[in-house]
């Protein structure tokens, strides 16, 4: 549950709402009628659900919105965000700046440890398009980072 959480995270930016999609993941799974029986396999499967889950509450919220303005009503989403140190506030602003492509990846590789075939199997590409995506997305997090003159990543060698 921590490390679909931490997927959900990622993807929606607000731990409240990602922790609804984990949950709604879970209970996907289980009424699922195919389930892998493999545990590698079924990691992988789960975050594949739980990124679906996402998709579809994006989609309705889309149609809520459309409907919303058609009413003459807007809805807003607050986003808070708090750190216990400035150094962790800088990396999660600076990871958070990333676009939701680049947040994906480095979350299901570099945070939740999957191997690429895995994240492949999740985001459902091929793996040399995973391997790009991370390279992009690790340049352009050290690039955020440089910026702001924190040095908290630094390149594989």
């Amino acid at each position: 549950m921590p490390e679909l959480t931490a997927y959900t995270t990622s993807l929606t930016h607000n731990r409240v709402e990602a922790e609804g999609i984990a949950q709604d993941a879970i209970l996907r799974a289980l009424e699922a009628r195919s389930i892998p029986k493999n545990l590698s396999e079924l990691r992988p499967w789960l975050f594949r659900v739980a990124k679906n889950v996402f998709i579809d509450r994006k989609r309705k919220e889309r149609v809520r919105r459309e409907y919303s303005r058609t009413e003459g009503r807007l809805s807003e989403n607050v986003i808070n965000q708090t750190s216990n140190t400035v150094q962790a506030l800088i990396v999660r602003q600076a990871y958070y700046a990333l676009g939701s492509r680049d947040r994906e990846i480095l979350c299901l590789i570099d945070i939740l440890g999957l191997t690429y075939a895995q994240a492949a199997e999740v985001i459902d590409v091929p793996i040399g398009t995973i391997m790009s995506r991370v390279s992009r997305a690790r340049r352009a997090m050290r690039e955020r980072m440089d910026d702001l003159n924190v040095h908290p990543i630094r390149k594989k060698r």
